[in-house]
């Protein structure tokens, strides 16, 4: 039996325990209460490794662990976090090494993998559907806009910082560059550009027929579309996934006839959409999953 542990690192944490890429027993998160989403953003790098070093022992109930896999916001290359616009104190932590020594510190001796979190979600989604061979690709719909693939294969695939429009007034992204898909579609970019409507008003306002906040609404959608197009243009077509905490924004029909205006070669037709309900198991069991096909590279 293998047995890895999963930990996912967002605006907050959660990890759990894998038996043979199945999970087992309970998973626990940090912080407790739901409503509390900023506990992680004002903690330093230290303390944030030791608290997520505590939650992965918490799990552990004194097996033999194979594997840990870590999922965070970010371009994550080779166990080190190069940026995280979303959790800033994370840029250029050598979290693998980190981590590793302070569990080894807590008793716990096993290899560190760390991946992004939409990467993981790919991988999740993947092993759910038995489909770890095939192509799988992800957008996570949040504060920021994750763009996850299965297989992993080398390269920084940060597709929210993907250029959907040369408008120079586009520039909400956090990251600070123009026309990026997350300036767009990220939760904290909304508020930005709307500093008299929180996003969720801006949706239910477009419903109603506001003209701003319908035009909007469809700038959205086409912003996702032409991010997607561009990576069906790229890698082929396929399935494409849809999840994250603000996933309830998106209106799949509208983004399909979107998507429809921008692909238009036949052999690229054969492409998919399909909304996943938001929840941390996926990512949990994609970090897990990941690090243990880790151990075999």
């Amino acid at each position: 039996m293998t047995i890895a542990i999963g930990a996912v690192m967002t605006e907050h944490i959660v990890a759990g325990r894998l038996d043979d890429m199945r999970p087992a027993g309970e998973t626990v998160r940090y912080p407790q209460n739901p409503e509390e989403v900023d506990a992680l953003n004002g903690l330093p790098v230290a303390d944030l490794v030791n608290v997520l070093a505590d939650e992965i022992v918490s799990v552990i109930n004194n097996a033999q662990i194979d594997a840990i896999g870590v999922a965070v916001p970010g371009i994550v290359r080779f166990g080190v976090v190069e940026d995280s616009p979303n959790l800033t104190q994370l840029k250029g932590v050598r979290l693998a090494d980190e981590l590793t020594r302070v569990l080894g510190e807590k008793g716990v001796n096993a290899p560190v993998h760390i991946s992004n979190d939409a990467d993981a979600i790919a991988a999740g989604v993947a092993a759910t559907r038995g489909q770890l061979n095939k192509l799988t690709r992800v957008w996570t719909i949040g504060n920021g806009i994750g763009y996850g693939r299965w297989p992993y294969v080398e390269g920084v695939w940060e597709g929210g910082h993907i250029t959907v429009t040369l408008d120079p007034k586009e520039k909400f992204c956090g990251c600070g560059g123009i026309g990026h898909l997350e300036g767009i579609m990220g939760y904290r970019a909304m508020r930005m550009r709307f500093l008299d409507l929180e996003p969720e008003e801006v949706f239910a306002n477009a419903k109603k027929g506001d003209e701003r906040c319908r035009e909007f609404v469809d700038l959205w959608h086409r912003s996702l579309a032409a991010a997607t197009a561009s990576f069906i243009h790229l890698a082929g077509p396929g399935r494409f996934y849809f999840t994250g905490h603000n996933v309830g924004f998106l209106d799949l029909p509208m983004l399909r006839r979107h998507l429809e205006t921008m692909v238009k070669m036949s052999p690229l037709l054969s492409y998919s959409l399909e909304i996943l309900p938001n929840d941390d198991a996926t990512a949990l069991l994609g970090a897990g999953v990941s690090a243990i096909r880790a151990l075999a590279s």
